[in-house]
């Protein structure tokens, strides 16, 4: 969240222009008793009203303070402006008698955007990890900096094959993916959309980046609650040919959160892939010693190589599949990203009168490395 103060300082100045015309023509009677009030709009940082008032005078016209401005024309003296940027600004309103006979005041405005560089909705501690391990090479990251995902991303909209094939109960849209303040944020909301209950985010690299083996670290805080089931995984990129689970599935991280029954702190490591038509699934599990996945960042990783894929959390191995038998030829490809938040399913139930919305999935950051 951010903080903004605006301080106000006021110099004020006066400049008189009178004008009489030939001899028998009326004098110009300027403007008199100038007086120029300013008030910050708590509600929406950098904006200052202004309210100017004299006697005699036909219309105003504002400045303020910007480089190559045009006059801001009021007729009863009000006018405001919300500034982007902090500093100093000269305000001037002039209060005119005709366009070219008019009296003048200036106000000093200094403006203060303060910035608190870590959110209230986004925790402040948590585990990190390096941006460079020996023998290997950063070929790909995301930082998620700027206001909107890169192109590296594309969103998946709609309910999918039957709930995504899991019988889940949201919606995924594109507006429930946030990028702000160098987090991605994933939120899942309870509102009505597109006959579900529920609504979500699922981005995907698809045809954008894919990897085959290396480390691959995210930092991620994590929501919590019955029947939320966030998900940071990917999929063979020959998907759209051979479909699932030929194509091989890797869940670097899931968790069905739960309070009640004691969920939101752990989370699974899995691969899926296809034996003889069949789905079949290797996976464990990590649980914290003390607090939840939501208190505060962790890191996800796998190493994975042509033998084997290994799990951690916060460097902590709980998992280790060896991929060299012939039926797991699925993780010699290459694969790309999927990032979602699910609402309810088979495998988390359905949210029940215990579950909070919104629900967020905070990432900080996905880096991938290769040997060199």
């Amino acid at each position: 969240m951010k903080r903004h103060n605006v301080v106000l300082i006021i110099l004020i100045s006066f400049c008189w222009y009178r004008c009489s015309g030939d001899e028998g023509e009326p004098t110009i009677v300027l403007p008199s008793n100038l007086k120029l009030d300013l008030q910050e709009d708590e509600n929406n940082p950098g904006s200052v009203a202004f309210t100017a008032t004299a006697d005699n005078v036909n219309f105003y016209s504002y400045y303020f303070g910007l480089p190559n401005e045009a006059a801001t024309i009021s007729n009863d003296g009000k006018a405001a402006y919300k500034y982007t940027e902090s500093g100093t600004y000269i305000v001037t309103v002039q209060a005119h008698a005709t366009s070219s006979q008019f009296v003048s005041v200036e106000k000093e405005v200094v403006i203060q955007l303060e910035d608190d560089s870590t959110p209230t909705d986004i925790p402040s501690e948590g585990y990190t990890t390096p941006e460079s391990y020996d023998g290997m090479t950063l070929v790909w990251q995301d930082e998620f900096g700027g206001t909107a995902l890169s192109g590296d991303w594309t969103y998946e909209i709609g309910t999918g094959s039957n709930g995504w094939g899991n019988n889940e109960l949201q919606y995924y849209r594109e507006e429930n993916t946030e990028v702000r303040d160098g987090y991605l944020i994933i939120t899942a909301k309870e509102e009505s959309f597109g006959g579900r209950d529920y609504t979500s985010s699922r981005i995907i690299t698809a045809g954008n980046q894919t990897f085959q083996y290396g480390r691959i670290d995210i930092r991620a805080a994590l929501p919590q609650g019955q029947g939320i089931w966030p998900a940071l995984w990917m999929l063979g990129s020959n998907f759209n040919t051979v479909g699932w689970a030929k194509c091989g599935e890797i869940d670097i991280m899931e968790m069905i959160g739960g309070s009640a029954t004691g969920r939101d702190n752990t989370v699974h490591g899995t691969i899926h892939w296809d034996n003889g038509g069949s789905n079949v699934n290797y996976g464990d599990s990590y649980t914290l010693s003390s607090g939840i996945f939501a208190d505060e960042f962790h890191v996800f990783s796998i190493v994975w190589d042509a033998t084997s894929i290994t799990w951690y959390v916060d460097d902590v191995k709980f998992n280790e599949v060896d991929t060299t038998p012939a039926d797991l030829s699925e993780f010699q490809n290459d694969f790309f990203f999927i990032f979602n938040v699910a609402v309810g399913g088979n495998w988390p139930g359905s949210p029940d009168a215990n579950t909070v919305f919104p629900q967020k999935m905070i990432v900080d950051y996905v880096r991938v490395f290769q040997e060199q």
